[in-house]
């Protein structure tokens, strides 16, 4: 059998700098955080600038897509390395990294006049971006007690949303009274300020002893492979996959365009119910964190819940003949924020599986997840546009675009279910996971007896 090691436990307090959860554990994460927020903000500025940028690029709406395409596929892609290095060199030399590559990133993009130049400031803020929030993740895994680890992730994630909040807001306001280029320069310089505090700020680990072995490619290798064999690995990517990539789509970029040329709202009624999504991602998340801490073993069905009652939401915006009224848009918008906090519960869960040393991978695979499902689900809807109404963005196109979600929440849903099965199956097995086997069915116990009985009667 695969050997499972589960979540660490606490670190003796002689050996610590200073004590876990303790005043001086909230500074490093607030300073980590703070960059965090900077993260989220550059990575939705796109969402409110959308039609300004098609205008001052001259592009198509699958040109559009691509910038956040591109952004979003960067930012993929570097998750498997990003957590690979963050477990070698920590989380202070990565945030810094990070914060310099999304400030020359956004710098540039402030002078971008040609649609080549946008890509690639666009591929610098995706590159920083990928370098942040795992390494959030990481400092509140070691600085926290175990036992708050579900709620302190719950409020990492909420806290960053604050970033949309100001991008929905302030952002938009500024691009219409000050300008494109000096609004994306104050949003650099913002990099510089917040990267010169959390130098200063965060410490790494919160143990005296910060050796680390310096890399080796099979090392490293061997290492992602024993976090990739975990199935609570994979069933907290799955997760994050599926609850997330809904609200990705509609924060990062269409959802602006959606509500504003698809059903009729004014820029500031959109902007509104952008900030309605950010603000119910950050009165449920305590809420979700609570749950996951209390019921471990309900865990994948909160975000089951949580998917079901997107799609349904959804399914009603679409079908609805011609334009949605209000309150329906405004409770579609209050589902997809659910996705924010369900998509947590995917770091949550492959914490659970994976011990310290492997925590920054685990993050690092999860969090592929909800953004190769929005990058996936961002070019999709860009090419319906283009196919069924180029740069009208009508009702009509938009209900055709925004049924290609169906296709990824199948997958999404179908994947979930499979390692759900397979996770509990290791639970049961398992004696490190007793603590995960309340709730577990009976007839489940029972297949895994029965399972455990062929294996011993073949060998």
């Amino acid at each position: 059998m695969t050997s499972h090691t589960a979540a660490p436990v606490d670190t003796p307090t002689s050996k610590l700098v200073a004590p876990l959860g303790g005043r001086r554990a909230w500074a490093i994460w607030t300073a980590a955080v703070s960059v965090y927020v900077l993260a989220v903000f550059h990575r939705t500025s796109l969402g409110v600038a959308g039609i300004l940028a098609a205008q001052r690029f001259g592009i198509s709406s699958g040109q559009l897509a691509t910038f956040a395409m591109v952004q979003l596929l960067v930012y993929a892609v570097m998750q498997v390395p990003v957590g690979a290095m963050l477990d070698q060199f920590g989380s202070k030399k990565l945030l810094a990294a990070g914060t310099l590559t999304m400030t020359l990133g956004q710098a540039w993009f402030a002078f971008a006049s040609t649609f080549a130049q946008g890509i690639g400031a666009r591929v610098l803020v995706g590159m920083g971006d990928a370098m942040i929030f795992v390494c959030v993740l990481r400092i509140a895994a070691l600085w926290f007690p175990v036992r708050r680890a579900p709620m302190v992730t719950q409020i990492t994630g909420f806290a960053g949303q604050l970033g949309s909040l100001l991008a929905a807001g302030p952002l938009a306001v500024s691009l219409h009274s000050l300008g494109w280029r000096t609004t994306y320069l104050g949003a650099a310089a913002f990099g510089v300020v917040l990267g010169v505090v959390m130098w200063f700020v965060v410490i790494d680990s919160p143990t005296h002893d910060e050796r680390r072995d310096s890399i080796r490619l099979r090392a490293v290798g061997q290492k992602l492979a024993q976090v990739w064999r975990e199935p609570g690995t994979k069933l907290g990517l799955w997760a994050h996959f599926t609850a997330q990539f809904s609200m990705n789509v509609f924060m990062l970029l269409w959802g602006f365009p959606f509500l504003t040329k698809g059903q009729g709202l004014s820029e500031g009624a959109a902007s509104t119910l952008l900030s309605i999504m950010v603000v119910t991602i950050i009165v449920t998340s305590p809420l979700m964190g609570t749950f996951t801490a209390r019921f471990p073993h309900r865990r994948s069905v909160a975000v089951f819940a949580v998917v079901l009652t997107v799609i349904t939401l959804w399914t009603i915006v679409l079908l609805w003949p011609g334009r949605a009224p209000l309150w329906l848009l405004v409770l579609l918008c209050i589902a997809m924020a659910f996705g924010g906090p369900g998509s947590m519960v995917g770091f949550d869960v492959a914490r659970s599986f994976n011990p310290a040393a492997r925590i920054g991978s685990a993050n690092g695979i999860v969090n592929v997840g909800g953004y190769v499902a929005s990058v996936t689900c961002i070019v999709l809807i860009g090419l319906v546009l283009d196919h069924v109404a180029p740069a009208t963005y009508d009702v009509e196109a938009f209900r055709k675009a925004m049924s290609v979600q169906y296709l990824v929440w199948a997958l999404g849903l179908a994947m979930m279910w499979h390692y759900r099965r397979r996770t509990h199956d290791v639970v049961l097995a398992d004696d490190d996971y007793a603590h995960l086997r309340a709730g577990v069915s009976r007839r489940r116990t029972e297949r895994a007896g029965a399972a455990e009985h062929r294996g011993a009667t073949r060998a």
